[in-house]
């Protein structure tokens, strides 16, 4: 017997046709500073045909030819995201946060064509201009810029809006796209060794953003309003503006003003209903929300049905502090670049009572049905799904990546200590999971605190610490100790009021954790080292310690 159903390819193409025609009211919009600066999904559909008419006969863009962006949140980035991949090309999401190296690093290693760029972070890419591979051969600016500052390139600069100006407004989507063809790469952080990058398909685009737009996970719908706080360039925002365009929901933009004030004021005057970042972000905004600057009334956040927290472990002090003094429902997942990212998502089981609802909350979440898991031990056993035995978490599915981009002409890589051999990604966090599936991570495997033979989760700790509410952020990570091996130190950022000191500290950390677990290493910093995409740095924090650049505090006994 054989399928009677017809093999229609899932392609970006498809989704940008369907959002700018059927979805053509709904709006995306860009926050300028200000206030929001609007456009429809059927303006950004006409604007994407001018830029693909543009992108093919002017920068000689065609199947398979990699365009970056080094942009932030907005409109511009949206119309590149639909266009490069529905002209068959490759659309490259260039991280505005990397060290120059990096950066430099990826532009080459992908083999950039052309980069569409925001004006305000022309300095950055003039700054790497020296270090690029000839294969560059066009920058588009988009927004004000000191054009100047592209003097010494070799290529040719074109004006965004001069480029699309007076193009027609309908282009023929290339028809012939593979959904198994190459759409977008997207490269890791980089916090160990070069970046790797990740190339997804239209298929693995197209039915994660069905799971985006599921009732499970962001349920978005034509009703909603999106703010993707989390970046364009990190792991596609999440797959937030490929779905919105497929269900409809307009979008909130914030381009480059993340900071709390001008983001409590977007949610303000916008109404988003849902949204998307890391934990510090929503961190911040929580103090604004607290304290207003400048403002004599509170700011209306009543439009926000759900916020979603991924990238690093959300304190449950955090999420429970939204929901009681602001009625925002904050939710957990889990992803990664190599998982498109969404790997987990926290909506907890129905028919729970309170105290049962945030114990599953306070997991990762559990796994929608595309994406299998399971967990191995140190010698390669199968650890159990019994919600307390530990492993290392490897996970397989439809968007998840199974090698890393090798480069132009190369053969895809596979290390052995990301890939299994029958072809598992493994993720380094370490976790449980409960026999009905939900995730709870305790650790990156690389910050597994190994004290005495005994293993310490520092995100349990950071946790604690966080549930203090004169602690503004806090990261533990695992230092040389030569009786146990390994001991935590603790790495405190108090808030501006706070009166607590490290011993009040430890003290309350007794309270909540295993006395052998208490850290005797103590430092107070002004803030906790970042990564490109908001995670904490710890690598930054054990090597400032090596090189004795923290004033440690030592409490109790050693």
């Amino acid at each position: 017997m054989f399928s009677t159903m017809q093999d229609v390819p899932l392609t970006v193409a498809r989704i940008l046709e369907h959002g700018a025609t059927i979805h053509a009211r709904s709006t995306v919009t860009t926050w300028d500073g200000t206030g929001p600066q609007v456009r429809t999904f059927a303006e950004v559909g006409a604007r994407a045909a001018q830029l693909a008419h543009a992108l093919r006969d002017e920068l000689d863009v065609s199947a398979e030819t990699v365009v970056a962006t080094l942009m932030w949140n907005n409109a511009d980035h949206l119309e590149a995201y639909l266009t490069v991949p529905s002209m068959g090309s490759v659309l490259h999401t260039l991280n505005l946060r990397l060290p120059p190296a990096q950066l430099a690093f990826i532009i080459n290693h992908a083999a950039d064509h052309a980069i569409i760029v925001s004006g305000s972070v022309l300095p950055l890419l003039a700054g790497v201009l020296p270090h690029l591979a000839p294969t560059l051969k066009h920058i588009v600016v988009s927004g004000p810029a000191d054009l100047s500052l592209l003097a010494g390139f070799g290529g040719t600069v074109h004006e965004y809006e001069e480029l699309i100006a007076g193009r027609p407004t309908e282009f023929p989507w290339r028809g012939e796209i593979d959904e198994r063809d190459p759409a977008m790469i997207c490269y890791t952080s980089g916090t160990t060794g070069d970046p790797k990058g990740v190339v997804y398909s239209h298929r693995s685009i197209y039915l994660h953003c069905m799971q985006v737009n599921s009732a499970a996970t962001f349920a978005l719908t034509p009703a909603d309003i999106a703010l993707p706080v989390v970046p364009m360039f990190h792991v596609g925002a999440w797959g937030i503006p490929h779905a919105a365009f497929m269900s409809g929901a307009s979008l909130l933009m914030p381009d480059r003003f993340l900071q709390p004030q001008p983001l409590a004021a977007m949610i303000d005057q916008v109404r988003p209903t849902v949204s998307a970042a890391v934990p510090t972000i929503w961190n911040g905004l929580l103090d604004e929300l607290d304290h207003p600057t400048g403002r004599q009334t509170p700011y209306d956040v009543s439009s926000l049905r759900q916020v979603v927290i991924g990238g690093s472990a959300c304190p449950p002090a955090l999420m429970r502090a939204f929901q009681e003094r602001h009625g925002i429902r904050v939710i957990h997942a889990w992803g990664m670049t190599e998982t498109s990212p969404l790997g987990t998502f926290g909506l907890p089981p129905a028919g729970l009572g309170a105290d049962d609802e945030w114990h599953y909350r306070a997991m990762q979440g559990v796994f929608p049905s595309s994406v299998q898991a399971r967990l191995t031990g140190p010698n390669g056993e199968r650890v159990p799904h019994d919600g307390h035995s530990a492993g290392e978490l490897e996970v397989r599915g439809p968007w998840i990546a199974g090698a890393y981009f090798g480069g132009v002409g190369n053969e895809p890589e596979r290390p052995e200590d990301k890939f299994t051999e029958d072809g598992w990604l493994r993720t380094g966090d370490v976790g449980t999971i409960t026999p009905d599936g939900f995730l709870t991570l305790t650790d990156r495997a690389k910050d597994v605190i190994k004290s005495g033979g005994e293993w310490i989760s520092s995100v349990e700790l950071e946790n604690e610490l966080m549930a203090h509410p004169e602690v503004a952020e806090a990261a533990v990570v695992a230092v040389p100790d030569e009786k146990w091996g390994e001991r935590p130190l603790a790495t405190v950022v108090l808030r501006p009021d706070a009166t607590v000191d490290l011993p009040g500290l430890r003290a309350f950390l007794a309270g909540r954790i295993a006395s052998w677990q208490l850290p005797e290493r103590w430092t107070l910093v002004e803030a906790v080292p970042k990564t490109s995409v908001g995670k904490f740095d710890k690598k930054v924090i054990r090597a400032q310690y090596a090189e004795g650049a923290l004033d440690v505090t030592v409490l109790g006994k050693e």
